[in-house]
């Protein structure tokens, strides 16, 4: 009978060219069965998180047993595996409102002006993350980049505040894991009643099943490469990774973001997501217009 570390063993030899390796790292363990340990303790000496390791590991187990075989180049990527429920996701009764499979350039925006400014450049879709303590400021803000894309084209999604984003009918909004795991079921309930698309961050297999409980409009993917932006609790993902969460969640459109620039972007298209979403690529350009319309034409294979 194969022990663990002998599967340990061969999935790091089969994979590591992929993702690298974090030599010396080291696994806990909620279960006691051999494929489930290899498993786990190999996908920590690849780098992965304990929680994503975890992940991994029952979804190889439950991979293994639906096929009757382990095979270590299989790296899992069925749904069911994780225990998510059926794809696509726009069959089940709860899933929120569809939006394009392709997003195209996703420009994450600091005010109103701003996606005012991107929207007029043609940019397909666009973000408001509007940071502020005022309740008053966050509405107009909100109201204004409402107003800022009528008769554009573009899709607006609003960064956190989903109550005003209702109130001033958006077409979507986006939250970060952290924020819909403090959504109480009644409010989740309330955004998708209103119409509003849903967009989440995740960072990793875990939060990905986690985003996919609530059936949402589309999923980032993220931070593929380091970012000053803000404080990430995970290492950068890289583009393997980014190819294989892609792979995974094939049923959802996907947005790549985190550190993208224009030289990056075409290997984070390569691996099969429909959008990119940048910061600095577009609001630190001195020309970001111009900026926009190149990264555009790389969104759209041009």
């Amino acid at each position: 009978m194969i022990d663990s570390h002998s599967i340990a063993r061969a999935i790091v030899a089969a994979q590591a060219s992929r993702f690298g390796e974090a030599p010396g790292a080291t696994a806990s363990f909620s279960a006691d069965d051999a494929l489930y340990q290899g498993v786990k303790q190999a996908c920590a000496t690849l780098g992965f998180i304990d929680i994503d390791a975890e992940c991994l590991a029952r979804a190889w187990r439950a991979q293994t047993d639906r096929s009757g075989s382990f095979d270590p180049q299989a790296w899992p990527e069925s749904p069911a595996d994780f225990g998510m429920r059926a794809f696509p996701p726009t069959t089940r009764g709860d899933a929120f409102p569809p939006c394009p499979t392709r997003l195209g350039l996703y420009a994450v925006l600091p005010d109103a002006k701003w996606v005012a400014r991107m929207a007029r450049a043609g940019v397909p879709t666009v973000q408001l993350r509007f940071k502020s303590d005022d309740a008053a400021a966050i509405e107009r803000e909100v109201v204004a980049a409402v107003e800022a894309v009528r008769g554009t084209g573009a899709l607006l999604f609003i960064n956190d505040h989903w109550r005003s984003a209702i109130a001033a009918q958006a077409y979507g909004v986006h939250l970060g894991q952290e924020d819909l795991d403090a959504l109480k079921p009644e409010e989740l309930k309330t955004i998708r009643a209103s119409g509003l698309r849903l967009g989440v961050s995740t960072h990793g297999y875990a939060e990905m099943v986690r985003a996919d409980a609530a059936s949402p409009s589309y999923i980032a993917m993220g931070a593929v490469y380091p970012t000053t932006l803000k404080r990430m609790a995970t290492a950068p993902q890289g583009v393997a990774r980014l190819a294989a969460y892609a792979r995974l969640m094939r049923g959802y459109p996907q947005v790549g973001i985190g550190g993208v620039d224009e030289q990056r972007m075409p290997e984070v298209l390569a691996t099969g997501v429909g959008s990119v979403a940048v910061v600095r690529a577009l609001v630190a350009d001195p020309e970001p217009e111009a900026a926009a319309a190149r990264l555009m034409a790389l969104c759209n294979g041009t």
